[in-house]
């Protein structure tokens, strides 16, 4: 039986150090010349795109006529600056996760994050993770995450003529929008609470499993086939 594992990068993976926010408020601040355009916007589990086109609506900007291109343009520019920075970080038990899952048979790696695709590889490229996730769905695949998971299949079937079920994918984020993707299809849904969510708010949710770290994961990949646990 083969699983396809997809990852979410901010705060399941790694911490950038808040470099996309940066980089989101220098984008707005070169095309717009509008400071901290994102301060009071909610970005965790949401799509690049959404939060641009959230930004907009709030301070009254059109998104036609190549603005939205202009500013993905620019956050990329800035993002590329931005991930360099000392408080950048990997969560705790990523690389012997990700090293395992690659040993053994029948599990497959891959993404479903909101990040566009040459953002999250700019966010994974400092942390040499990019060997590790030859596939993904990003959020310049739809902007809306709850797509993601049949495009990440699709590509899935392309690279390996592999045909897999929607059951047998597990997703591992640490928001409740990545669990929300990933129910409605049937898939296991991890949740850990690395990120802006506390282990508390994530057991409310209808993950599968709620880890407190990666470091935990280790010792249930081979039991992620559902049923809701906590650890």
């Amino acid at each position: 039986m083969n699983k396809l594992v997809l990852f979410d990068i901010d705060g399941t993976l790694i911490n950038s150090g808040e470099a996309g926010k940066r980089a989101l408020n220098n984008s707005f601040r070169q095309v717009f010349a509008v400071n901290n355009a994102f301060v009071g916007i909610r970005m965790a589990g949401k799509t690049d795109i959404q939060i641009i086109k959230e930004g907009l609506a709030f301070h009254g900007l059109q998104s036609g006529d190549g603005i939205l291109s202009s500013v993905l343009s620019e956050y990329l520019n800035s993002l590329r600056t931005e991930v360099n920075n000392n408080r950048k970080r990997l969560q705790p038990g990523v690389i012997d996760l990700l090293n395992s899952l690659k040993k053994m048979e029948g599990y497959w790696l891959g993404l479903l994050t909101g990040n566009i695709e040459e953002g999250a590889r700019i966010k994974l490229g400092v942390f040499g993770l990019n060997k590790y996730f030859p596939i993904g769905a990003f959020g310049s695949d739809d902007e809306d995450r709850n797509s993601l998971l049949p495009i990440a299949v699709k590509k899935f079937k392309g690279m390996t003529n592999i045909d897999i079920k929607y059951e047998d994918c597990i997703v591992i984020g640490d928001t409740p929008l990545d669990v929300e993707c990933a129910k409605p299809f049937g898939a296991t849904a991890v949740a850990v609470s690395t990120g802006p969510y506390s282990y508390e708010s994530l057991l409310e949710t209808e993950a599968d499993y709620v880890l407190r770290d990666m470091s935990y994961a280790l010792d249930y990949v081979d039991e992620l086939k559902g049923g809701s646990e906590s650890v």
